[in-house]
């Protein structure tokens, strides 16, 4: 039957329509290859077939395509001076920056953790010496047990005081690692 012109019109029956589609995509596809391959051209189509799939063809890939396209209002992109960060360095950082916020999210739960233990120690220490009768009614036993409790108390504080100042130590470390990053 050979090659003859097609009134440009939705093809009305499903099945014609599936197939004209099938055959018209690829065609497509081949001249978007063609003239990425003959011009050096950078290229992405996607197509919906009529049942709603996606269809997507592109060189070098549809996402780097759609990322020069989606940053074309002049933002120059970060990069390190000399170097051309492509898409697996940023997968590799956007996967070290997630490994790293995870470790920071671990030792904060650890840290939060602690800091509960420490707390209830600190509300028991206080519900026993409020149990305790005033002051002046104990006598020397008594006095030194209390500050025995006491010494252990501020020990407690003195110790949750240093790991809070190393988590905020790591914290910042972490920080700055990530923004250097």
């Amino acid at each position: 039957m050979g090659r003859r012109k097609i009134e440009m019109k939705m093809v009305k029956d499903s099945s014609s329509r599936q197939v004209t589609f099938s055959k018209r995509r690829t065609g497509l596809f081949k001249k978007a290859n063609e003239l990425a391959t003959l011009c050096a051209a950078q290229v992405a189509i996607v197509v919906f077939s009529p049942g709603g799939k996606p269809y997507s063809f592109g060189h070098p890939s549809v996402e780097v395509v759609a990322e020069r396209f989606l940053n074309q209002d002049g933002r120059r992109r970060v990069s390190i001076p000399g170097q051309v960060v492509d898409q697996s360095q940023r997968e590799a950082n956007v996967g070290r920056l997630g490994r790293q916020l995870n470790t920071v999210l671990t030792l904060l739960q650890a840290e939060t953790k602690r800091g509960e233990v420490l707390n209830e120690a600190i509300r028991e220490s206080r519900r026993k010496l409020r149990h305790q009768k005033p002051i002046n009614e104990l006598n020397l036993d008594e006095l030194f047990e209390m500050k025995g409790s006491m010494e252990e108390l501020h020990e407690n504080v003195r110790g949750r005081v240093s790991e809070i100042e190393a988590s905020y130590s790591l914290l910042l470390l972490s920080n700055i690692v990530v923004k250097q990053a």
